[in-house]
């Protein structure tokens, strides 16, 4: 299981507003099967290292229909890879918390999205699963098949919001090229 590029590299983490993050992505197809199985164990120590609990392809740069999450209850790993999700149901009752990125470090606010999804996705082996969340696990959901169709969560705040996120996003990424 190689989680770094041949140069022993993590694989990078775009940083918004790079314009892959915005790419509604491809389906995940059969000639898709060993670049994806490939990808995902270096996808899992990328997210590991940022920490994270979910990454997205597009935030690797690649305009798949790709995803992992591994909200690790009690410091136990639990990753799973979606593959194609796709969000089957949501419920009309709402829910409000602080939500961050790996494309977006040290940006948080909170965002308001269905309280309880069932997501139906492929495992590694191309067969199919669905999964019901609320909390924690149904923002992560959403979030990351958010990144899927070129979504941020900046992308539920208000412009005025927004832009202030993004402001201090450019303004810490150029401090930090200095």
């Amino acid at each position: 299981m190689n989680a770094e590029s041949p140069d022993g590299a993590l694989l990078p983490i775009l940083v918004a507003p790079h314009p892959t993050l915005k790419l509604r992505c491809r389906p995940v197809g059969p000639a898709d099967a060993d670049a994806v199985r490939a990808l995902v164990p270096r996808m899992f120590a990328a997210m590991y290292h940022a920490p994270g609990i979910g990454l997205a392809a597009p935030q690797i740069g690649t305009a798949l229909r790709l995803a992992i999450i591994d909200l690790a209850p009690n410091d136990k790993r639990d990753p799973r890879v979606l593959v194609n999700p796709e969000i089957i149901a949501a419920s009309p009752e709402l829910a409000t918390r602080e939500e961050g990125c790996l494309s977006l470090p040290n940006m948080y606010a909170e965002v308001t999205r269905p309280a309880r999804v069932k997501v139906r996705y492929l495992d590694l082996t191309g067969a199919r699963h669905e999964i019901e969340g609320d909390g924690l696990l149904a923002a992560c959901l959403q979030h990351e098949i958010d990144h899927l169709d070129g979504v941020l969560f900046t992308d539920h705040l208000s412009a005025l919001k927004r832009n202030m996120i993004m402001r201090k996003l450019a303004k810490e990424q150029k401090a930090k090229v200095r």
